[in-house]
């Protein structure tokens, strides 16, 4: 990748050498996944050889602090790492995100969390195990999130339970639009601890075993885009794990989601990649450079040039917000902060999905054939806004809430 207009960060965006280093390496795997989107979409299978790849190039520990033999990525670039992932396949990097928040919330987010000296000493004994699994085995993380309640919006306990029994914890509950499905060798479960009255401060974030005795995989995956994601649903009946499987210690995950709201927005960078991959093949097919198609130009027709300018617009606008959005990311933000992030997630969410649409009436009827990439591009786009915890529109009602009241105001 030569061009700056298809980078994810532009021409003069500042990168240290380990990010530079690190998209160029994603930059060189991704041709190989762009041939083989088309049949993990068609089939709706998982991505395993893009997985193989990622593990033999080292990606699996992008986030896995250094002192446990990752390659220490924080949030920021993660996020550049994944936003170029996406520009190749939007289902690998949807489900790249699942596995490398598993290693980035124990990580270098927790590290920022208060924590007692002894909490802090568990913490360490209990990621460098999981941290482990993945430097040394190369297993793949999950992070199972949505229950089709207010849970995963952060408005209810979540109704999959944690009950203490000896030497560890018994889970029982229910997670739908668990990707990594039957691919994943851990899932990260947030659950609650049980106890006579439920509650959001005590959520527990624990790593199941994807062959644990009583957890199974049910239902069918035919979804509209993301097919490659398979995510399916997750049904836990007194599925036994240990001390050791807990990715946080007790009450830290309810802190991290007050504390570090950031987080929330590592969806986003999928899409911007989908975006920008968007813009560039239209481009490249008014120029007529689509590699197995007739070398015809359609750039001399200003209804094309518009277009392409308006497309240009949209992502510049949606790539500038999320920039700054990951320049804001930190724990404690001011408020600005957090309404910015809220506003990024629902501008890269919408816009994605708006560019796609403008490239699919620019490029004409050629764009609805599913040998050209665009209507996977607009399948996969349109689907973003939906996605827990940050919707499009949980963004729109907290900039106006948060906007209006001060924590604690009421109109009583």
């Amino acid at each position: 990748m030569s061009d700056p207009r298809y980078s994810v960060v532009g021409s003069t965006y500042p990168l240290d050498s380990k990010q530079q280093a690190l998209i160029e390496l994603v930059e060189s795997l991704g041709p190989r996944f762009t041939e083989r989107a088309e049949r993990y979409d068609r089939e709706a299978s998982f991505p395993y050889e893009n997985y193989a790849d990622l593990r033999a190039a080292g990606l699996l520990g992008l986030c896995v602090p250094e002192k446990f033999g990752g390659r220490g990525a924080d949030l920021r670039t993660y996020s550049i790492v994944s936003a170029t992932l996406g520009k190749y396949c939007g289902a690998t990097a949807l489900t790249y995100n699942m596995h490398a928040c598993s290693m980035l919330w124990p990580g270098a987010l927790s590290d920022d969390l208060d924590m007692t000296s002894a909490q802090r000493a568990e913490h360490d004994r209990h990621r460098a195990i999981h941290y482990q699994r993945v430097i040394r085995d190369g297993a793949i993380y999950a992070q199972p999130f949505s229950e089709g309640s207010a849970a995963a919006a952060g408005r209810a306990p979540f109704g999959t339970t944690a009950t203490r029994v000896r030497g560890g914890w018994s889970i029982n509950g229910k997670k739908i639009f668990a990707s990594l499905s039957g691919a994943a060798h851990y899932y990260g479960v947030l659950c609650t601890e049980a106890k006579p009255e439920l509650s959001m401060r005590d959520t527990l974030y624990m790593a199941v075993p994807g062959n644990a005795p009583g957890l199974s995989v049910v239902g069918d995956w035919d979804p509209l885009g993301m097919r490659g994601t398979v995510s399916r649903t997750l049904l836990f009946k007194d599925v036994l794990v240990p001390d050791e499987a807990q990715m946080m210690p007790r009450g830290i995950y309810f802190q991290a989601a007050s504390r570090w709201p950031h987080m929330f927005t590592t969806l986003s960078p999928t899409y911007m990649g989908i975006a920008i991959a968007a813009y560039e093949f239209t481009v490249r097919y008014l120029r007529g450079e689509v590699e197995g198609m007739p070398p015809v130009k359609r750039r001399m027709y200003p209804t094309k040039q518009i277009a392409a300018a308006e497309m240009w617009v949209k992502l510049e606008q949606t790539r500038s917000l999320f920039l700054r959005m990951l320049e804001d990311a930190r724990v404690d933000p001011p408020k600005d902060a957090r309404l910015r992030a809220y506003a990024a997630q629902f501008t890269i969410m919408e816009n994605a999905n708006a560019i796609c649409g403008l490239a699919i009436r620019t490029c004409g009827g050629q764009s609805m054939l599913k040998s050209l990439p665009l209507e996977r591009l607009y399948r996969d786009s349109r689907c973003g806004s939906l996605m827990l915890p940050w919707t499009a529109e949980l963004c729109l009602d907290r900039i106006g809430r948060e906007a209006l009241y001060e924590p604690g105001e009421s109109d009583e």
